[in-house]
């Protein structure tokens, strides 16, 4: 989608709040003991009373409101029976709707005791996903934002997932631009024009290259097998840089 006036401004600002704040309320009741499935059902009464619709249902027909991805899954991972325990690597991904209108975040959460390793790993994950809005501006090269990821990335000793990519957000969930590389040497030739809504979300790894298929048909796993991070904002080009629109608007 490309912003042309006020009201669509206004109407994916109003929606990247919503998930942002769900986002938070999930974060804030992670702990010890919860099921994944439980943890969703937090996220789904907040997007119910909001007026929001989860995206992933709503566009694909998953079996939850939100993904939520534990320790070797890396994402698309399905709301369970699943305990989290101390130490867990927690993925949340929320993406919902409202009046026509959608955005998209998401974040990787450690539960404590946290490892020295993960902790880096997760403050790193932050820093790739700021480092490629950096990238995003009105006339620069999409390849810029994965060029300047991957640069990140090298120079730390990480590898990033190469076939999970960023993409075009607004009017549906996934749009154009498709495939939005946050790894480097894509060789994109496209452009980022004025007004344009897409996410930032790279997947940062101890390892893994690639995202494989479990045998649910939706969670997704690193191979080689590694910690992973996954961090996303929705954000909308501007001609000095990009306006992040699923920050939280409030403190739940």
């Amino acid at each position: 989608m490309t912003i042309t006036n006020e009201d669509e401004l206004a109407g994916i600002k109003q929606i990247g709040r919503i998930v942002a704040d769900t986002l938070q309320m999930m974060a804030n009741t992670l702990e010890p003991g919860i099921t994944t499935r439980e943890l969703d059902d937090v996220g789904r009464r907040y997007l119910t009373r909001e007026g929001a619709i989860p995206a992933p249902e709503s566009s694909y027909d998953f079996p939850g409101a939100t993904c939520i991805s534990v320790n070797e899954e890396i994402a698309h991972g399905i709301p369970s029976d699943r305990v989290i325990l101390a130490g867990d690597l927690v993925n949340i991904d929320v993406s919902a709707s409202k009046d026509g209108y959608f955005a998209d975040t998401g974040a990787s959460f450690t539960v404590p005791p946290v490892d020295a390793k993960c902790a880096r790993l997760c403050r790193d994950g932050k820093k790739a996903m700021r480092i490629g809005i950096s990238q995003v501006a009105t006339g620069k090269p999409l390849y810029g934002i994965g060029d300047a990821i991957g640069r990140f990335a090298s120079k730390n000793g990480y590898t990033l997932v190469q076939n999970l990519a960023s993409h075009g957000v607004g009017r549906s969930l996934h749009e154009y631009p498709t495939e939005i590389a946050t790894w480097s040497g894509s060789g994109d030739r496209r452009r980022i024009n004025k007004g344009l809504v897409l996410t930032v979300e790279p997947f940062l790894s101890r390892g893994a290259e690639y995202a494989a298929d479990g045998d649910d048909g939706w969670t997704l796993y690193g191979m080689p097998p590694a910690p992973t991070v996954q961090y996303e904002h929705t954000v909308i080009a501007t001609d000095s840089g990009a306006i992040i629109v699923t920050l939280p608007g409030m403190n739940i």
